[in-house]
């Protein structure tokens, strides 16, 4: 198996090992919705879906949704072109908050400083509510605790592509989730 080590590096993606299946993420995704829908029937929910990873799970997501909502984009980067995050979080977004039910959607959550970042700066905003749903959730030491109601899958502390997560904003459009390590 071949590793990764810059982003001009050329990856045969389909030799790369598949840790989520397509039907997998699809049977998941499906259930998320149902749950969502439940816990917030009777009330219109806000989405934030943070680009430019999240978009894929946003839009199947927000498909298996039985409830009034609305939808919105902030960005938010802290890996810049490379497999380890910076430390340091961008933020970008002219979203209105105030007084609604939001879910913020990510594609992956591993040492939580990102997520960290954007609740503290969406809470300014007064929401009547606010809660995360997240397609990963990383399983590594001295994660920021971060609370995470809805979550796809837990993996291991493994670099993964695919179904909106990249690698130097390559492999988004491959349909499962593969390991890049």
């Amino acid at each position: 198996m071949s590793s990764a080590s810059s982003p001009e590096e050329i990856i045969n993606i389909n030799s790369q090992e598949v840790l989520i299946s397509r039907g997998q993420i699809n049977q998941r995704v499906e259930e998320l919705g149902r749950q969502i829908s439940a816990d917030y029937q009777g009330r219109e929910l806000h989405l934030v879906g943070v680009l430019n990873g999240a978009f894929i799970f946003l839009a199947d997501l927000v498909r298996q949704l039985s409830i009034p909502c609305q939808i919105c984009f902030l960005q938010a980067s802290s890996y810049k072109d490379k497999k380890v995050s910076s430390g340091e979080v961008t933020l970008m977004h002219n979203l209105d908050l105030s007084g609604k039910d939001v879910m913020v959607v990510e594609d992956i959550v591993d040492t939580g400083l990102t997520l960290k970042y954007i609740l503290e700066d969406l809470q300014q905003q007064k929401p009547t509510s606010i809660e995360i749903c997240a397609l990963l959730s990383k399983n590594i030491p001295d994660k920021i605790p971060v609370e995470v109601k809805y979550v796809g899958f837990e993996i291991e502390d493994r670099f993964v592509v695919g179904y909106g997560l990249d690698y130097a904003e390559k492999y988004r459009e491959v349909p499962h989730i593969a390991c890049l390590d």
